[in-house]
């Protein structure tokens, strides 16, 4: 087997697509400047069809989804439906939720397309693909889960205070605890911030969130962040922009191996470790703390103190209620409790 034209396939088959397009059509010279210009103008814009976030996933899914087909001598582009479907029971077999099994789905699609040949579930005349995702949701919906905690304000600046200390990863990581729980931040969102998004005002600061997960056109959010009296977001960025500099780039970057700044960009991953560090250091079971805490603790404590639901969207940019008044009921559980009067 090929692997080096298995993993190639794609990039061959788009840079190849003027002559199909020729060939295909009336013309039968080669393929002028101005075609080719247009074909990768085109290529360009199906890119960008994806968040770059979604296609750094769908990379590192391609790459395992080839890796389990090489060792299984099979192969992976084209793949055979029932390859796809076992490989997704592999995956569920393995404890990967039902989200991220159908995410792999989602990068195998993606891949085909992109290397211009038809998708595994468009030649799945059986629907073993679409049969074994139902019964992997179907399996994980009966299986009890565990979803991340939320983190309360409290635990929160107790996790701060023990980023002690004025050295360069101890003051980033204070900045990034404090914004990432006030402007109830994705931990993709907080990698993906550039400086030029971040703006100080009287009160406090904006932040100008280009893409997320539930604006995959880019249309862009602003979100107001106020100065603070506890957490205090806009002096912990401060202090961090102190060190950081005014040069354009990521805003929250990379600390060397010595503890020295680098202006590389950070990873999502990284955040979800620098949570679970801190949550450690402050008691906490970091099993159950990951970089969506920061955001569950801002809807959580924004619907204990009794905000609106449409304050509470504003930051959170949910597109639907329903995940919003699901932190409202679990703040308020106890709240006029009808067993209170009696218990």
């Amino acid at each position: 087997m090929d692997r080096q034209n298995g993993g190639g396939a794609g990039r061959a088959q788009i840079a190849g697509a003027a002559s199909v397009l020729v060939g295909t059509g009336a013309l039968s010279q080669a393929p002028t400047l101005e075609l080719v210009a247009e074909v990768e103008a085109a290529r360009a814009y199906r890119l960008r069809a994806r968040s770059a976030n979604t296609l750094r996933a769908y990379a590192s899914d391609w790459r395992q989804f080839q890796d389990w087909c090489w060792g299984r001598g099979l192969e992976p582009l084209p793949a055979l439906p029932e390859v796809v479907a076992t490989y997704l029971a592999s995956l569920a077999r393995a404890g990967r939720a039902d989200s991220t099994v159908t995410r792999h789905l989602a990068a195998i699609t993606w891949q085909h397309r992109h290397a211009g040949l038809p998708p595994p579930s468009a030649r799945d005349t059986h629907q073993l693909i679409a049969d074994t995702l139902s019964g992997i949701r179907r399996e994980q919906r009966a299986r009890p889960t565990r979803k991340k905690a939320a983190i309360s304000a409290k635990d929160l600046a107790g996790m701060i205070g023990k980023a002690d200390g004025l050295s360069t990863r101890a003051v980033r990581d204070r900045a990034i605890l404090a914004l990432g729980l006030a402007a109830a931040l994705r931990r993709s969102e907080l990698v993906a911030l550039q400086l030029a998004d971040v703006q100080l005002v009287e009160q406090g600061l904006t932040v100008f969130v280009r893409h997320s997960k539930t604006d995959q056109e880019g249309e862009g959010a602003t979100i107001a962040v106020p100065a603070g009296k506890v957490l205090r977001p806009v002096a912990h960025l401060n202090a961090w922009l102190a060190i950081r500099g005014g040069e354009p780039g990521p805003l929250f970057t990379r600390i060397g191996t010595k503890g020295e700044y680098t202006a590389e960009a950070m990873s999502d991953r990284s955040v979800a470790r620098l949570v679970k560090r801190y949550a450690r250091l402050q008691g906490l079971d970091p099993e159950v703390m990951a970089g969506h805490s920061l955001r569950a603790g801002f809807l959580t404590e924004a619907a204990r103190t009794r905000a609106s639901l449409a304050k509470m969207q504003e930051v959170s940019r949910h597109k639907s209620l329903k995940v919003l008044l699901s932190y409202v009921r679990s703040a308020e559980r106890f709240d006029d409790h009808a067993g209170a009067g009696f218990l």
